[in-house]
């Protein structure tokens, strides 16, 4: 069986803007992240210690945090892009799963959200390109 290693974030709960409610509605007193990052086992199976042979994931994690604070959200949807996004800029990631979930629902309890898995060659067409990639021009 080939190796398989993932970075996980459970329950990261993001301060953010989503949605636009009226008076009788609910609205959400929280929403939660959980983040699965799918990486190249040699950056956790490691001879030596030290942090330049694993992933930094501490940078990723204040870009999400920015990402959620930019503004107003109309969709969890739009969030959940750009963190996709966030995460393709990050050549060591080579797949993402996400879910993004508000709570309460209905005013009580619950969690309602919404879920996406990119695998590698989804990520890899969202990855940023050198400029003269985009322009034709080759290297």
């Amino acid at each position: 069986m080939p190796l398989r290693s993932a970075i996980e974030l459970k329950d990261l709960q993001i301060t953010t803007r989503i949605g636009t409610y009226g008076v009788h509605d609910v609205v959400p007193t929280a929403h939660i992240l959980d983040l699965v990052l799918t990486i190249d086992p040699a950056l956790v199976l490691i001879g030596t210690d030290g942090m330049d042979r694993v992933f930094d994931y501490d940078p990723l994690i204040k870009d999400i945090d920015g990402l959620a604070r930019d503004g107003h959200y109309e969709t969890q949807e739009r969030l959940i892009t750009r963190i996709v996004e966030a995460c393709a800029s990050y050549a060591q990631i080579e797949a993402v799963e996400l879910m993004l979930c508000k709570t309460p629902v209905l005013g009580k309890t619950g969690r309602l959200g919404v879920r996406i898995a990119v695998d590698a060659d989804a990520l890899d067409k969202m990855r940023p390109r050198p400029a003269s990639a985009l322009d034709g021009t080759g290297w």
